[in-house]
Parts: structure tokens; sequence; C-alpha cells
């Protein structure tokens, strides 16, 4: 099976992930195209207010842990330190016991907002995939790359051409020869659709040379992807380092310095979006002290990073990250007003109601085989003591012994755990199994106790 990067993704989880937001992307680009605006940039600016809308009440859920993990973090640090010194296993048995029942108190699990991190990575990875491979979820965006690729097919020594451009290289460890020369359904129209959607304004010029019978399938190809791909002056397919250099050296002056606009633009937006995040504050543990100061450099590192990657990814990459950055600080101003008028004591007793009604629940969720087990033990137990029942009623002491012995040896070889419900009913079954007459052991180990 050949690897097809226009089939979309097939990583596990993610794949289908991106499978349904891509048909939101679709969507979007559809009554864009309808209301006489189908632009790329639009489309994700769309999409990423509703993605993130979506995301809002586990962002919520996120801070209010945040808020009580503040409330919660002396309390810990105190039973670790207690237990500091302490590895043995008791030790460290009764320091876990401590712990969860901090996190009872309060009202929250132990993994916080491990949950709503480990739901939002395959979203966020799937957003990626979809907007950095606009057209093999964007049915319009695709169609506008024909009638061009079935001509470059056809024709003579398009194909090799296409394989040496720098936009084929990038596919370097995702393409083989197959992907160009076989035949097996729209591998070949998939490639060429995937090396294309990577070209530069200076490799469209170069193939128009290259082909001159295929000039007006290229002009109508680059006029629907400029149209698509244009926003505010901006090719959303361009990176903005490449941009800034041809608008340059064209004297173009007044774009070049624009091209510089997305990754300028991004790195405030992170920059800001990190300050109206809560800020954690020194709990005294130095590891956790050490950690949280590790995260404040990473966190003064990532408005960089976040300019660097724009300058060289795609403009579409930078206008989603722009578009979210300015998203999350809006919902954070929101939240932190929100979380700030919350009465965090009635917060933790409303989470401890939730806890306890909880366990009372699941300590009486009783099974009727449990009951029936229970009054079987009971019942039977009983009769062993008394040795009152109708099975054993006329039997000797000796006789008696004799079948509690053989009950217990059998209790012992059994595989149940000793001390379950299960293996006392099983007890008590054999007991009654074998002092329900006199079996021939049985008389024989009287005559020998005789």
């Amino acid at each position: 099976m050949y690897p097809l990067m226009l089939t979309k993704s097939t990583t596990f989880i993610i794949g289908p992930v991106a499978e349904v937001l891509g048909l939101l992307m679709n969507g979007i680009f559809w009554v864009l195209n309808k209301i006489g605006i189908p632009n790329i940039g639009l489309s994700i600016i769309f999409f990423t207010i509703i993605i993130y809308m979506a995301l809002m009440p586990l962002t919520v859920k996120q801070q209010k842990f945040s808020k009580l993990q503040s409330k919660m973090t002396p309390e810990i640090n105190k039973i670790q330190a207690k237990y500091k010194n302490k590895k043995d296993q008791d030790s460290m048995m009764k320091q876990n016991e401590e712990m969860q029942a901090v996190y009872k108190k309060y009202g929250v699990s132990a993994s916080g907002s491990c949950v709503q991190l480990i739901i939002q990575m395959p979203i966020l990875f799937a957003l990626y995939q979809v907007i950095y491979k606009i057209p093999a979820y964007v049915t319009q965006v695709k169609d506008a790359f024909f009638p061009l690729v079935t001509n470059l097919i056809s024709q003579s020594g398009a194909i090799e051409y296409l394989q040496g451009t720098t936009a084929a290289k990038t596919f370097a460890n995702q393409f083989t020869s197959a992907n160009f020369t076989g035949n097996v359904g729209s591998t070949v129209s998939n490639t060429l659709i995937d090396v294309l959607n990577k070209f530069s304004t200076a490799e469209w010029t170069a193939l128009a040379d290259k082909f001159p019978s295929l000039g007006v399938e290229i002009t109508n190809t680059t006029s629907l992807l400029t149209r698509y791909n244009n926003f505010l002056g901006l090719n959303m397919g361009d990176s903005p380092w490449f941009a800034m250099k041809t608008y340059w050296a064209a004297g173009v002056y007044g774009l070049a310095i624009a091209s510089v606009f997305i990754p300028v633009l991004s790195a405030v937006t992170q920059w800001v979006n990190i300050k109206l995040m809560p800020q954690q504050q020194a709990t005294g543990n130095q590891q956790q002290d050490s950690m949280m100061n590790s995260m404040k450099t990473m966190n003064l590192l990532m408005p960089l990073m976040s300019a660097y990657f724009c300058f060289t990814l795609p403009a579409g990459m930078g206008l989603y990250w722009v578009a979210g950055a300015v998203i999350r600080s809006v919902q954070q101003v929101f939240i932190n007003k929100h979380i700030d008028k919350m009465d965090i004591d009635a917060m933790i007793a409303k989470n401890l109601e939730k806890q306890q009604k909880k366990i009372a629940k699941s300590e009486g969720r009783e099974t009727i085989s449990q009951r029936m087990m229970n009054q079987y033990s009971q019942m039977n137990t009983k009769s062993i003591e008394s040795g009152t029942t109708a099975k054993n009623t006329g039997m000797t002491q000796k006789q008696k012994d004799n079948a509690l012995r053989n009950a217990d040896r059998k209790y012992e070889n059994r595989t149940y755990r000793k001390d379950s419900m299960a293996a006392k009913v099983n007890m008590v079954r054999d007991f009654n199994d074998t002092s329900s007459g006199p079996k021939q052991s049985d008389t024989d180990s009287g005559k020998e106790d005789k």
C-alpha cells in the first residue's frame, strides 16, 4: 500500500478525529463559497473559533483544578516531608493513603487535569493535520488542481520534472518512485496534488516555462488557489520567510514588511496568553519549585519558538496559531473572572458531597448473589457452632469433629483467597456435605479414634 499524504491522516485516534474536523472545515469553506468569499484564511479563523469554544468546558475544569491545587499543595507537601526519608513499603503505603485522603477531602481525583489534557491532545494534533493538508479535507480546494493534474500525468517528462522539485523533496520520507509511476487508484493524482500544494510562486512560474502547452491550466489553477489562499494580501500557502524575500527582491517593500506580521503577531499573542494563565506560586518543595522554574523558562521561550515556526511554515499555520492564541486569551479573561468570583470553600464542600454520595452509592450496591451468599454463610456458620440443622441432627460429637476437620482441610487446599466470602461459603457447604450422613471414611476415622 502506498503512503498517500492526500488520503488524510491514518494515525491511531488522530486519523478519525482529523476526519471529523475535516468535515467541519469542508463545511465552513462550503458556506463561505456560497456567500461569495471562499477563503482558506477565513475558514481557519472560523474553524479555530468553533473548536476552542467546544473545548471551553474542559478548559474551565482544568482551571478549577489548578485553583484547588493551590489550596491542596501545602497539605500534600506536608505529607511528602513527613515521609521524605522513609522508603520502606509500609511508609510508602501510608503516604499514599494520606495523600488520597487529601484528594478526597477536596473532592478531586489524583489525576487532576490529566483527563482534560488527554482529551485535548488528539484534537490539537488532528487540527494540525487538517490545516496542514487542506486539499485532503476540503473538496473544493482539491478540485482546483484539476484538470491540470490529469494533463500533467499524460504530459511527457512532467512526472520526472515534478519529482526533482524542491516541493517533492519535502516528502522524501513519505514518497517512493511508485507514488509517481504507480497505477493504483488515484495514487499518482494525489501525489501530484500534494507536491503542487507545496509549490511556491517561483515554482509555479518555472512549471509554466517548462511546459508552455499547459499554460492555460496552470493559470486557471494558480488563479483559483490565489483566490482561496489570499488573506489580507498574504498567500496562506507561502511561508512568511519566502514571501518576505520574494517581495523584497521585487521591490514591493510594503508586502515584504507585511509578511512579518503573522510571525510577530504570533509571538505577541502567545506571550499575552501565557501572562493571562494562572501563575503557580512557590511551594517550598524543592522538586516542584525546580519544575515550576523550568516551566517559566519554557513560557519565555515559547513565543520566540512560535515566531520562528511561523516564519518557516505556511502562513495558514501561523494564522491558526494567532487565532488560537487570541481566542484562548479572550476565554482566559472570562475564565479568570468566573473563577475569581467562585467560593473555593463552597466548591470543596460541593465536591466532598458528590464524593460521599458516590461512595455511599457504591457501598450500597449489593447484588442479589452477594446477599444470598451472606445469608447462606451466616445460617450455616451458626449450624456449625450449634450442630442443630436437619442434616447433622443425631450426629455424634466425634462425627461432627471429623466433618469439621474435613471441611477445614478442603478450605486450606482450595484456590479461594482465605477469609473471602467464597471460601467461607464453600467451607460450610463441604461441612454440610460431609455431615449429611456417616461416610465410610468418617466411620473408619471414628474407629481409629476409638
